[in-house]
């Protein structure tokens, strides 16, 4: 197979751009879906459910996804693993077209795809500090988080666009066709592999071994496991507002879809413009500003959703909270590979995805419940609630939802200013030594 003899910054643009096209395929099929789930039955349950599907799976096999990281070629990883999600999205394509899709396929479908994706992140992560300088950790960390923000803001628009013309189907090979991009510039880019660190020696060998290192790791190193704690706290409080913004804007805009569309496309651009302003930039010189404040900023976003009550008002809090997760995870991400060797990267970053979103799951299976039985009734206009909270958030359709979020948002701000008075997790660029430099040159796969 030909391959672009290139390295360093320009190969990783590369393999980013194929990564962005598929991510843009992807978008489009999760926002056709969520309005096809949500139309089914009306009920946020439905919407969230899905969501639980797709997170769950990938948060549970991300240790063992991590340790065969590590053990394998890691462009290999990153192929099959678009191989396979491409093919999950062919079946609900041909379901689709037999008029055969079923709620209860989608929930199946999601979750297999979710394995998959446990691959794909740590593999993607560990590679940027095999093919670039320390000095562009910063920069390519929000690289990535510039294409899952700018794929949200493209496929909310497009996706509008094209389903009332190629409908559900039309969008599934487009989303289809993408995973095959990704594959191509992987196959065209040559991968280093890492060379065993000290580190990677201290690991010791044995499945359960490797997989229990990572999570070694943090424990030995209490800065890293503050900077957990953090994320733990903030995806729980943002996973349960994430996945409630679809059922919120439909829910008070009487499912307008247009509506939704634009609050999307505005959130995700914020994430885009914070993920340009992060790769020019860099992110600011102490990178744990970046996080604890960027987790605090987050949290006034999402309060901002939670009092709108219209589209002008939820998209510039969306746009708020996407423009500081790509400020605060590009600053998490930098000091990560900073102090991770490359060789333990597969099996740490694994270990800590799961252990940071390990709440998100949970999040996604309570927000659905509690906003249709609880939050929801109680402000309707007769709702026990409305009396005390309706002049914050209204009353009717859509309003126990806003207030949910508005919680969550209170909450969410008191983790990581109490963070700062933790000598640990405040100084940990300091107190921290970044890993060793790999002892030798990497081989090209």
């Amino acid at each position: 197979m030909f391959k672009i003899q290139i390295t360093g910054m320009p190969a990783f643009s590369i393999i980013w751009t194929g990564q962005f096209v598929s991510l843009i395929g992807s978008a489009l099929t999760r926002f056709a879906v969520g309005i096809w789930l949500y139309e089914q039955t009306g009920l946020a349950t439905t919407f969230t459910t899905m969501i639980f599907f797709s997170t769950l799976p990938r948060v549970l096999f991300s240790p063992i996804a991590g340790v065969l990281v590590d053990r394998w070629n890691r462009k290999v990883m990153m192929m099959a693993s678009d191989f396979a999600t491409g093919l999950l999205t062919i079946i609900i394509f041909v379901l689709l077209r037999g008029d055969a899709l079923q709620i209860w396929h989608l929930y199946a479908i999601a979750a297999l795809s979710s394995v998959f994706e446990a691959f794909q992140f740590p593999a993607y992560s560990s590679t940027i500090s095999l093919m670039v300088d320390k000095k562009h950790y910063a920069r390519t960390s929000a690289m990535l988080a510039l294409a899952d923000d700018g794929s949200r803001v493209l496929a909310p628009l497009l996706a509008a666009m094209l389903i009332g013309i190629v409908k559900l189907e039309g969008i599934m090979l487009i989303d289809i066709l993408s995973f095959g991009v990704a594959i191509i510039t992987l196959l065209l880019i040559p991968i280093p592999q890492p060379a065993l660190s000290e580190t990677g020696k201290k690991a010791g060998r044995g499945f359960w071994k490797e997989i229990s290192y990572g999570f070694r790791f943090m424990l030995e190193r209490p800065g890293l496991l503050g900077l957990q704690a953090n994320f733990l706290m903030v995806n729980l409080m943002l996973g349960m507002s994430t996945v409630l913004r679809t059922p919120l804007v439909l829910a008070r805009t009487g499912n307008d879809e247009v509506a939704l569309g634009i609050v999307a496309s505005v959130m995700a651009a914020g994430g885009v413009v914070g993920g340009l302003v992060m790769s020019i930039w860099g992110g600011p010189k102490q990178r744990i500003h970046g996080v604890l404040g960027g987790i605090i900023l987050i949290a006034v976003g999402r309060a901002l959703l939670g009092l709108g009550q219209e589209v002008v008002v939820w998209s510039i809090g969306g746009f708020v909270v996407l423009f500081f997760i790509a400020v605060a995870n590009a600053s998490n991400q930098a000091i990560w590979q900073a102090k991770t060797p490359p060789d333990v990267q597969g099996r740490v970053f694994a270990a800590r995805r799961f252990t940071g979103q390990l709440t998100f799951p949970l999040a996604v299976l309570i927000s659905g419940p509690l906003s249709d039985r609880l939050f929801e009734p109680s402000m309707a206009v007769n709702g026990s609630l409305a009396p005390i909270f309706g002049g914050l958030v209204g009353i009717g359709p859509g309003a126990g939802i806003s207030l949910l979020i508005l919680l969550t948002a209170i909450v969410g701000v008191i983790f990581p200013i109490a963070s700062y008075a933790i000598p640990a997790l405040y100084h940990i660029e300091n107190t921290l030594p970044d890993a060793d430099a790999v002892e030798q040159k990497p081989s090209l796969a």
